[in-house]
């Protein structure tokens, strides 16, 4: 059920920067940044501060790797909006629409790097199966992947599990490609703040 409080329960000072959002960006407001400016107290500025550090904190994973990370979990949890989203802004960060295309349709035929597949090959078990072993993780370490870049993973896929739960239970609406590709731009630019 769509919580009509999302589109109109919002302060005066937030109403204003919605309006000049969609003057500014010719775009409607990101159904996203509509939940954390609503109860900004309650979830929004602690998850905006977590995927923040998850998406653009130091890592040896690139922005476009930690984007599809994002997209490819979002794919697994069923969550059209932010897998469309995220995947806007790995293809732009990679400058690469094939290969983000490619590993979304599937992964084990897409032309990436080992330690990137091996990484959303446990995370796609994780998000499906809410568990992986000791197996699991060695597979991943034995393709290359540091420890760090283990927890920097984990730490996108905890972002993304809750946003995606969040996103569907909000019913956020899925709008044309255009919408992601603005989106991206922003979220390059600015990051999750």
């Amino acid at each position: 059920m769509r919580l009509a409080i999302l589109d109109s329960g919002h302060s005066f000072g937030t109403k204003a920067l919605f309006a000049m959002i969609r003057v500014v960006s010719r775009q409607p407001v990101p159904e996203p940044l509509k939940l954390v400016r609503y109860r900004a107290d309650f979830y929004g500025a602690a998850m905006q501060q977590i995927m923040q550090e998850a998406m653009r904190g130091p890592s040896a994973w690139s922005v476009g790797d930690r984007e599809l990370m994002a997209a490819f979990v979002s794919k697994a949890n069923e969550s059209a909006y932010c897998t469309n989203a995220h995947a806007a802004v790995s293809v732009r960060a990679y400058g690469d629409k094939a290969k983000v295309a490619a590993v979304l349709a599937n992964l084990e035929t897409a032309v990436i790097e080992e330690p990137l597949r091996a990484t959303l090959r446990m995370l796609g078990k994780l998000t499906r199966e809410h568990a992986v072993g000791v197996g699991d993780m060695r597979d991943v370490l034995a393709a290359g992947v540091s420890r760090k870049q283990i927890e920097d993973a984990l730490a996108v896929c905890f972002a993304l599990g809750t946003t995606n739960r969040l996103a569907d239970a909000f019913k956020f609406s899925v709008g044309p490609p255009k919408v992601f590709e603005a989106g991206a731009e922003y979220l390059l630019a600015r990051g999750y703040r």
